[in-house]
């Protein structure tokens, strides 16, 4: 008989914080530089992360700063609420913004004593960080739409539904934060979420079925709509999909969702909690490294979920054919529906600070333009009128702003942040992608190979938060200043990439790339991806003909 595992720390943490309260109102008011370890736990459910600068230097400060997540389901912000995060990124932060592959903002190096500020300021234009971190479902992802396309359109509302429904219903952010009202915690109830929460995170993204841009099967939980007379009149429904991993520990790994099947729309929420709900029952509360949906997916099976979804949902899943996917991009400028234009602004890694942000603040405030963020890190500015376009483009010019992505290879190049404030990273991503991209850039032009460039993807460790499991070429922290290197995954996310080498050095990634990029030129088929290649030459033959001293 198996034994079940002791039930780790976290949950009593979070069972007995009275509803994310615990000690943070008290903590907030004291004059500690920074929060207590527990605390620094429930911070996350109000979408704070405590983090400390790990670089190195003497004279780098090393008091506690915390890092404002937003809840912005879609990535949609109307003017206004983008102009507030823009002030809020000044008076309180570092002064810069940092679009996430969730399509969120961050915000980082707020103060303790200025945090409340911050959140007030966000709530006054009707913006929030609840729920943005933690054990808890995340921000909905959603299908960008600069097109203004009517379909695409339909799943604002969705969005919106799935994020609300499953928000705390405790009223701690509110009492903390925001000065409301005090409620006795004994009264509240979370009967959704459960009053341990969840055991770990849950993702959950939406899109139109054969449209990827939001990276579908990486999620716990995905939609993809399907349409009949310009409506939706259903769903494909997929589950089981996560990233995170940890090093030499074959008991965790990167996992792709699995299609449930197909339902009509009006089931859409019910389908969605029960999910939920099954991760919340199954989901390992001893092993947090091994508490994702996926886990449970992995060890009971697939018709094991589906059934259990029907029983819980009462309805069953009708089985159809996935159509298929693609990427369409979303930079440069696009028409819509409304006569105006999109900009799809490139952004490497997502960050926005200095003449780029003062670029977008003026321009937003300029024309009144909407925003949406992509799960690219990309910004898309809504709503420029016709006339206006030539106008835009000089103004970027005139202050030597290139925004359009400067070839192939930076369409979907991702990077987490890691050093020097993400307290998991092993090594650089962020601040090492510039170089990595020259770097692949240049071997790819001596190779001819420029405008097949792959999809690459660059984590700061194992917990894979950009993405790379899912790339035709990724690099992954392992230990200081090397990668493990992951090859052979597809184009549109559909088959997961596999550790090719270890402890890679980026002096050592030159020559290893120059060997790569000869056999996929001599060997490729005509037009073949790196991905297919990879996986049609064989990943251990590549591993022989790539092996090189760590």
């Amino acid at each position: 008989m198996s034994v079940a595992p002791a039930e780790h720390p976290a949950e009593a943490l979070k069972r007995e914080s009275r509803h994310l309260r615990g000690a943070l109102a008290e903590e907030l008011a004291s004059g500690a530089e920074g929060f207590s370890k527990d605390s620094e736990t429930l911070l996350k459910f109000h979408g704070l992360y405590q983090q400390k600068n790990r670089d190195k230097a003497p004279e780098t400060p090393k008091h506690p700063v915390l890092m404002v997540r937003g809840r912005i389901p879609g990535g949609r912000l109307e003017a206004a609420q983008y102009q507030a995060w823009d002030r809020i990124a000044d008076t309180f932060g570092d002064g810069s913004l940092r679009i996430t592959t969730r399509q969120s903002l961050e915000l980082h190096g707020v103060v303790k004593g200025d945090v409340k500020a911050a959140l007030q300021a966000l709530h006054a234009a009707l913006q929030t960080t609840q729920g943005a971190c933690g054990d808890v479902v995340r921000n909905v992802t959603q299908a960008p739409n600069p097109w203004g396309r009517a379909d695409l359109a339909q799943l604002d509302a969705v969005a919106e539904r799935l994020s609300n429904h499953f928000r705390s219903r405790a009223k701690a952010y509110a009492e903390v934060w925001l000065e409301g009202e005090k409620v006795e915690a004994a009264t509240e109830s979370e009967p959704v979420l459960g009053e341990a929460y969840l055991p770990r995170k849950f993702k959950i993204s939406l899109t139109a079925a054969g449209e990827n841009a939001v990276d579908i099967y990486t999620n716990d939980l995905a939609f993809a709509a399907t349409f009949k007379e310009g409506a939706i009149d259903g769903y494909f429904v997929l589950a089981g999909g996560g990233m995170g991993m940890t090093h030499n520990d074959a008991t965790t790994f990167p996992r792709l969702a699995d299609l449930l099947g197909w339902i009509p729309a009006h089931a859409a929420l019910k389908v969605a909690e029960a999910v939920v709900a099954i991760h919340r029952d199954h989901g390992n509360r001893g092993d947090r490294r091994r508490a994702r949906l996926k886990y449970v997916v992995a060890q009971r099976g697939l018709e094991w979920l589906r059934a259990e979804v029907e029983t819980r949902a009462g309805l069953i899943f009708i089985d159809r054919d996935l159509p298929p996917w693609r990427t369409t991009s979303t930079l440069g400028w696009l028409p819509r529906a409304d006569g105006t234009w999109a900009l799809g602004l490139h952004t490497l890694s997502g960050r926005v600070a200095g003449p780029l942000k003062a670029a977008l603040r003026e321009l937003v405030e300029r024309f009144r333009l909407a925003v949406q963020f992509t799960p690219d890190q990309d910004a898309i500015l809504i709503g420029v009128p016709d006339p206006a376009r030539g106008e835009v483009d000089a103004f970027f010019k005139a202050r030597g702003l290139d925004i359009h992505s400067p070839a192939p290879l930076f369409d979907r190049a991702l990077a987490c942040v890691a050093l020097p404030y993400c307290g998991l990273a092993i090594t650089e991503a962020e601040r090492a992608l510039p170089e990595l991209m020259a770097l692949l850039q240049s071997r790819l032009e001596d190779h001819g190979l420029a405008e097949r460039a792959p999809v690459f993807r660059v984590a700061g460790c194992a917990n894979g938060c950009s993405r790379p499991y899912a790339a035709e070429l990724a690099l992954v922290g392992q230990t200081p200043g090397k990668y493990a290197l992951y090859l052979g995954g597809h184009v549109e996310g559909t088959r997961l990439a596999q550790e090719v080498l270890q402890k890679v050095s980026i002096e050592a990634l030159g020559p290893l790339l120059d060997k790569l990029f000869t056999l996929w030129k001599a060997e490729g088929q005509a037009g073949e991806r790196l991905g297919d290649f990879a996986v049609r030459y064989g990943l251990d033959a590549l591993k022989q003909r790539l092996e090189v001293q760590p």
